[in-house]
């Protein structure tokens, strides 16, 4: 009975291409990461991505070998741009990884420090100031707050809050701010519209109450503040700010400028 050779019916692999090997049709064999599949036979024929010898299976692509030569030090990051892998050294201690303007490419940058940049409380104060002046004074050294902006660009949100007592005249409260490029100036005056939370605040006659309230002020500059609450007497009796009973405080919060 006739014998009939139908060659290979499937792919043999045959492992890393040699000079030195017979290869017939349908052998297979790697090199360089790539595969390739023989359409004829021969001996010593070098595999190429399109020879008369061999065609290729499959390219190596990104494998172990491209990325070694990619990433060349410890913590560096590999992500794709329009051309193709790329490598972005690692950052220093304490950045994040963040997209760029463009939303191109991953860099690092310093982290934020968020929307509230830092806060300067005054002591909770148990002492009692008073004032029969009719001029504006300051109250005291518990409603003093000195701060040192960390942005030009940023805000500074005031807020006190305190007891109060009138012995029957009229009693006015402000908070004057010093250091700023303009010199010194009370924020009712330089304050209005949308920035401001308050007016310059009015006690009435007598009686005692309880005071709270809060400015925001559009700094300009990043040289040290100083922010204090002054009042006035509209008559001639003591007004009083504080007592050992009550919460008295006085803070300064730098936020930063986009905040709202």
């Amino acid at each position: 009975m006739a014998t009939i050779n139908l060659g290979a019916i499937r792919y043999n692999w045959k492992g890393a291409w040699s000079n030195s090997t017979a290869y017939v049709i349908n052998d297979v064999v790697s090199n360089g990461g790539n595969s390739y599949v023989a359409i004829q036979a021969g001996t010593n024929q070098a595999v190429g991505n399109a020879t008369a010898y061999w065609n290729i299976m499959s390219s190596a692509g990104t494998n172990g070998t491209d990325l070694s030569t990619t990433l060349t030090t410890q913590g560096d990051v590999l992500y794709r741009d329009g051309s193709g892998l790329q490598r972005l050294a690692k950052g220093t201690a304490g950045q994040v990884l963040q997209m760029n303007s463009g939303a191109t490419a991953p860099e690092y940058a310093t982290a934020s420090g968020g929307k509230i940049l830092q806060i300067k409380l005054g002591s909770s104060s148990t002492t009692q100031y008073s004032t029969n002046s009719n001029s504006m004074t300051d109250v005291g050294a518990d409603y003093n707050i000195v701060i040192t902006p960390t942005s030009a660009t940023s805000r500074m949100l005031i807020h006190v809050q305190f007891a109060n007592q009138s012995a029957g005249s009229r009693t006015y409260y402000d908070i004057k701010k010093f250091g700023d490029a303009g010199g010194s100036a009370y924020l009712s005056e330089v304050v209005s519209g949308a920035d401001s939370l308050a007016n310059n605040e009015q006690i009435g006659s007598g009686g005692n109450g309880y005071d709270s309230f809060q400015w925001i002020d559009d700094i300009g500059s990043a040289n040290q503040l100083t922010y204090e609450l002054q009042y006035k007497n509209s008559g001639s009796s003591l007004t009083y700010v504080g007592s050992a009973s009550s919460a008295n405080f006085m803070y300064v919060m730098e936020l930063a400028g986009d905040l709202f």
